[in-house]
């Protein structure tokens, strides 16, 4: 990871992911497929049915929990970190992709997914198997309790381990007011005054005052907004964007040849050099892949834990789904939907369009639905941006609540709250450097914990496959903790 100021392509970028931190992002994950037999693929039909097909079957799966319970559905709570996950990065972090990387950038950011499958995995099973309840009743997990409890129980690293979890919770703080706050608000409040006129301080009230009407309801609140927002929010941006792929599907050939060819330098980004423009499809595709997908930051798993499940691999296969559902789909479908539209020269990989970032999609979009197409991307980017602070406010809110107890964190949200209307108004610039620097010193002491605990998570998941997949009687592991696991043993069936 290097903190250097970099120009590409004439644009000034402040925090650049230096090839250090992609090697461990992108080795963590190798690593986690490599000890979990490549479950991503091997099990991919369980998976797939235990997540998006148990939706539509098990109603256990989408059953809210009693007003007494301050548990979450595990649907609601994948619509939660799927909330916090889809945001501008699939929109403009894969549009700034293309225009600094090239059509190859694309690739690379599918092979950052393929291997975060199975660090997010990672992430949720040790957040279910080292979470405990708070003095509310909720439930609490997240690296911070992982690198204490897990890495901090390894003879000799129980300080280290309380070292790190407090430096993750400081990060993660940090970084709610960055990639979960201001980045995401100013861009709305950027397209709404480019699309619609609307002065940025009006948005910025606006959406001030309508998240902390939810926010400060807790995560319930935020879990009974997110399952609806969620779900409409994507379709809508899925079905537009699947019209324009039609329209151009001629082209979806010259597409995927150009790239798999961006990728491996047979064609060299915007005309330049060939090894230049592999670099910078690599470190392009890496980056915004895990500025969009969120897996080894250690996020998502926050809101993971405070679900109703018992099993840690059950709720592990709903972290490869958030990955999947995020970068494989609906960044691809970005992806698509630019290059196929004309606005990118598929021989060179020059963008033919002065439009940069969100513009660029919606000119994108304009080719089909004429002056719509802008419009269209500014209220998805309003509803995937807004969405994301709903699903960050509650990861800061925890690393708050590790820091300084529970009953502390109306204070977290109170802050969280009055710096959206400084998000609307501030540097663009300025929010997506902060937005990546603190991503970055987020990820290493999660990489750190879930490295350190890797054989854990294999004998997790061996456990698992062994009961309920072969059938095998052995003692399920639930929790890390005795009493904990009693309790989740009780009533234990085939839907947790």
């Amino acid at each position: 990871m290097v903190n250097v100021i970099t120009e590409i392509n004439g644009k000034v970028n402040g925090f650049v992911w230096g090839l250090p931190m992609l090697v461990l992002l992108v080795g963590t994950g190798i690593l986690m497929t490599a000890l979990t037999k490549v479950f991503q693929i091997t099990h991919i039909g369980y998976w797939m049915k235990h997540t998006l097909g148990s939706i539509f079957t098990d109603r256990h799966i989408t059953k809210h929990t009693g007003e007494d319970d301050q548990s979450i559905s595990q649907f609601q709570s994948l619509c939660t970190a799927l909330a916090a996950t889809i945001g501008t990065g699939n929109i403009v972090g894969v549009a700034s992709a293309l225009i600094c990387g090239g059509p190859g950038s694309i690739f690379w950011m599918w092979i950052v997914a393929f291997f975060g499958m199975m660090t997010n995995y990672s992430e949720n099973v040790l957040g279910i198997y080292y979470r405990r309840k708070n003095e509310k009743g909720e439930w609490s997990g997240g690296a911070m309790y992982y690198l204490k409890d897990g890495l901090g129980g390894k003879k000799g690293m129980r300080q280290i381990g309380s070292v790190l979890a407090v430096l993750f919770s400081v990060f993660c703080l940090l970084a709610s007011f960055g990639i979960g706050n201001m980045s995401q608000i100013n861009s709305i409040a950027g397209n709404m005054k480019a699309a619609f006129g609307i002065p940025k301080a009006a948005t910025g009230v606006f959406l001030m005052i309508l998240a902390g009407l939810v926010i400060l309801g807790g995560i319930k609140r935020i879990a009974n907004v997110t399952e609806k927002l969620v779900p409409f929010m994507a379709i809508l941006y899925i079905v537009g964007a699947l019209v324009v792929c039609v329209a151009n599907i001629g082209r979806f050939g010259a597409v995927f040849g150009a790239i798999f060819k961006g990728a491996f330098a047979m064609r060299a980004v915007g005309g330049g050099i060939v090894g230049s423009g592999v670099k910078l499809a690599v470190t392009w595709g890496m980056k915004r892949g895990v500025f969009s997908n969120e897996a080894g930051l250690g996020s998502s798993v926050m809101v993971h834990s405070s679900s109703n499940v018992k099993e840690p691999v059950r709720q592990g296969m709903w972290g490869i789904f958030e990955v999947f559902a995020d970068t494989m789909i609906v960044c691809t479908l970005t992806a698509f939907t630019v290059l196929s539209s004309g606005l990118v020269d598929l021989d060179t990989g020059a963008v033919l369009s002065e439009a940069e970032d969100s513009a660029l999609v919606g000119e994108a979009f304009a080719t089909v639905f004429g002056p719509a197409g802008p419009a269209f991307i500014a209220v998805a980017i309003l509803l995937f941006a807004f969405s994301t602070v709903l699903g960050w406010s509650h990861y800061g809110s925890k690393a708050f609540e590790y820091l300084f107890g529970s009953r502390a964190a109306v204070i977290y949200r109170v802050v969280f709250i009055v710096f959206i209307l400084g998000g609307a108004t501030m540097s663009l610039n300025l929010a997506w450097d902060l937005s990546d620097t603190f991503n970055g010193l987020m990820a290493i002491p999660n990489l750190i914990g879930v490295l350190s605990l890797s054989p854990v998570v294999a004998m997790i998941t061996k456990n698992y496959v062994d009961r309920r997949i072969k059938g095998k009687k052995e003692e399920p592991m639930l929790s890390a903790f005795p009493d904990i696991q009693k309790l989740q043993m009780q009533g234990l069936d085939g839907s947790d």
